[in-house]
């Protein structure tokens, strides 16, 4: 496809939209190295730890590491979908995703390779729920993007990795990492990275709430498809938080289950009060209420 006009040369870039928000918080906050995290503490830590203790957090952590992995393999459909569209303020932003989940991919692997010391094949972690939503369900919606990048694919995509792999997983992931390791006053290096990466995931969020609502406001009907994909994909999420307690009695660190189950349903529901309110609403409306929560610092 040839280009018939720039925008940067025609309108100039719209710097005070949310994507664009977001991209300046990116580069202030976002760029960072996980080769620069100490781990000299955290090598001694792990050593003192109990067999329970170190099964539970190489479960977390291989969960990360394989999620980490799969929507740094599965984003781009999305970036080029975005691009294909012209929405370079919103393009210019999603090149941080993929950077951010790359650098995420980094940061795992360092802590199983040289704090955790680990050689061995870590799949056993992924149970059968795991595997609907990490090896299923995301690359199934975000590869459908190459051959479908219609407004209810893009839905779905966000729906499945902004609202069930990032705000239901991946942030109940890191307040486990933060019950279990910051109140015991382990493994500094892994808490700074963790408190690193909410930022990164915390735009990502906001950005894919930014992406439904905006859809939706042009088409309230897309609803239908937000409501369909988080049916099929919130159990199975959850699911994924309840396979983890199974396995351990007594749970390590003294994790408990229903303050996990609450704390990931209240991070969803929040975030699905604000992209409903986006039906009917006005494209202003939804920029306007989109910018005063990543003001807030509020995805």
């Amino acid at each position: 496809m040839t280009h018939d006009m720039f925008i940067t040369t025609s309108r100039g870039l719209q710097r005070n939209t949310p994507p664009m928000r977001l991209y300046e918080k990116a580069k202030k906050f976002g760029i960072w190295n996980p080769s620069d995290i100490d781990f000299t503490q955290d090598k001694l830590d792990w050593r003192s730890l109990s067999d329970a203790e170190r099964d539970v957090l190489l479960r977390l952590t291989a969960m990360f590491q394989a999620g980490e992995e799969a929507v740094t393999l599965d984003l781009l459909p999305l970036i080029m979908v975005i691009a294909q569209e012209g929405r370079i303020e919103e393009e210019m932003y999603l090149t941080t995703f993929l950077f951010e989940e790359a650098k995420h991919t980094d940061f795992f692997n360092r802590f199983l390779t040289e704090v955790a010391a680990v050689n061995l094949d870590l799949r056993h972690y992924h149970g059968p729920d795991y595997h609907t939503v990490f090896y299923e369900a995301l690359p199934t919606a975000l590869q459908r993007l190459q051959q479908d990048s219609s407004p209810a694919a893009q839905v779905q995509a966000a729906v499945t990795y902004n609202m069930i792999v990032e705000g239901v997983l991946a942030e109940t992931g890191y307040h486990a990492y933060s019950q279990a390791l910051q109140r015991n006053n382990l493994l500094p290096g892994q808490q700074q990275g963790i408190t690193l990466l909410k930022q990164d995931e915390s735009r990502h969020i906001a950005y894919g709430v930014f992406l439904i609502s905006r859809l939706m406001a042009a088409d309230p009907t897309l609803w239908d498809v937000v409501e369909a994909t988080m049916n099929d994909l919130l159990m199975p999420a959850l699911a994924v938080v309840g396979d983890v307690f199974e396995q351990y009695d007594p749970m390590p660190f003294g994790l408990q289950q229903d303050d996990f189950i609450d704390y990931a349903t209240n991070q969803f529901n929040k975030r699905i009060e604000r992209i409903e309110k986006a039906r009917g609403a006005s494209l202003e409306e939804v920029y306007r209420v989109t910018q005063q929560a990543i003001e807030a610092g509020d995805s």
